[in-house]
């Protein structure tokens, strides 16, 4: 029975592998190894891995890495250390394949430690385009990794375009969309999110309508995250909708957008938002369906919300390159326009989906190739 050590660093993470967990926990011939990492762990960031053991996997091992702050300094100390930490546990589970997922400095920190230690290493979500540092450190990933598991066609070629050998590829589509397909089984919210959730602000009504915001730091531009997440507060403040706002990630710059929310709270006390830290997966997913849409940066405006017709505004630059469907309004950093584009939004109503990445099925794809695939850490390039 082969040994799959799966690394989750943070709560995206998670959802965008949840479906991949659950086909490699019952598959006969795989046992799961699952690490939990980063800020995962961490209360400010909502504690993902109580929602991964309440859904019922069992956690091998934990990983404390993250050093909280403003600076890049911090990420670059936070990846060390997890290489650090990581290789003692890999050593420890001596895992027959290590998974790392998506493009955070966390996931290369698993990519080196897997590397170095001579572990075949398979990649989930190699091959796609942002606007950000997160591109430099997916494909530095992609060259690490001796599988592929690659959510679209244009993902595969850049993939291949970057050296590597086409039996490595395999497109399986985005196991997170293997859980809108879930949700759309039952698309009634069927919970109440303040109640489940608590949060901060008023309990806003959601009978008629509500918008949901979830906007990041962008790294290469940390310095005006707070400047950045204003103009967003300015702008859907002004629209006095309901609307469900939730808490940015641990990259540089995290500290800058809490204390633009913080500072806004404070000085004009929003009548129509409330925020939380965050929400299990399938409960997140269906708060997005039955809302009348996402605003920020986050890449889940650009594939999960894609597919389920979601309408999105997409703000700034750090998903910059990703494909798009049609439910995607980009606009920059200004209140103006993003206040234009969500009434654009409003008054058009539910978007088309579009399937670029994936129809529901990734999961169990991604087990049944990894209780098959020939084992190797060594890549034999033809050229």
């Amino acid at each position: 029975m082969r040994k799959i050590a799966v690394v989750v660093t943070a709560r995206p993470s998670y959802s965008r592998i949840k479906t991949a967990l659950e086909a490699i926990s019952s598959h006969p011939k795989l046992q799961l190894q699952l690490v939990v990492s980063a800020s995962a762990l961490l209360d400010r960031y909502g504690n993902a891995i109580d929602t991964i053991q309440r859904d019922g996997f069992e956690v091998a091992s934990k990983v404390y890495n993250v050093l909280e702050g403003e600076h890049p300094v911090l990420m670059a100390k936070t990846t060390g250390l997890g290489v650090i930490e990581l290789a003692t546990v890999f050593e420890n589970l001596q895992p027959d394949i290590i998974v790392t997922i998506a493009d955070r400095f966390e996931t290369i920190a698993t990519a080196i430690s897997a590397t170095y230690m001579n572990i075949p290493l398979a990649h989930i979500q190699g091959g796609e385009v942002t606007g950000n540092i997160d591109e430099k450190v997916r494909h530095s990933i992609t060259k690490l990794a001796d599988y592929h598991f690659v959510a679209s066609k244009k993902a595969a070629e850049r993939v291949l375009r970057l050296g590597e050998v086409p039996n490595s590829v395999f497109i399986t589509g985005c196991p997170s969309i293997d859980l809108c397909c879930e949700v759309e089984q039952e698309l009634e919210l069927g919970f109440d999110p303040f109640l489940k959730y608590g949060g901060v602000g008023v309990t806003v009504d959601l009978s008629k309508g509500y918008l949901v915001v979830l906007q990041h730091p962008v790294t290469t531009d940390y310095e005006h995250s707070r400047n950045h997440v204003t103009e967003t507060l300015h702008a859907v403040n002004d629209l006095s909708l309901p609307c469900l706002w939730f808490w940015p990630n641990t990259d540089a710059g995290a500290d800058g957008t809490s204390k633009g929310i913080r500072s806004f709270r404070e000085c004009f006390a929003p009548a129509h938002i409330h925020f939380f830290k965050n929400m299990e997966p399938t409960d997140f997913l269906k708060l997005l369906c039955n809302s009348k849409g996402i605003i920020g940066n986050s890449s889940v405006a650009i594939r999960e919300c894609a597919f389920m017709g979601v309408p999105a505004v997409n703000i700034g630059d750090r998903q910059e390159g990703r494909d798009r469907g049609r439910n995607i309004i980009d606009v920059p950093y200004e209140r103006s326009a993003i206040k234009q584009a969500i009434q654009q939004h409003l008054h058009n109503g539910e978007c088309e989906r579009d399937e670029i990445y994936g129809s529901g099925s990734a999961g169990k794809a991604i087990a049944d190739i990894l209780s098959s695939v020939e084992l190797r850490f060594h890549k034999k390039l033809p050229f």
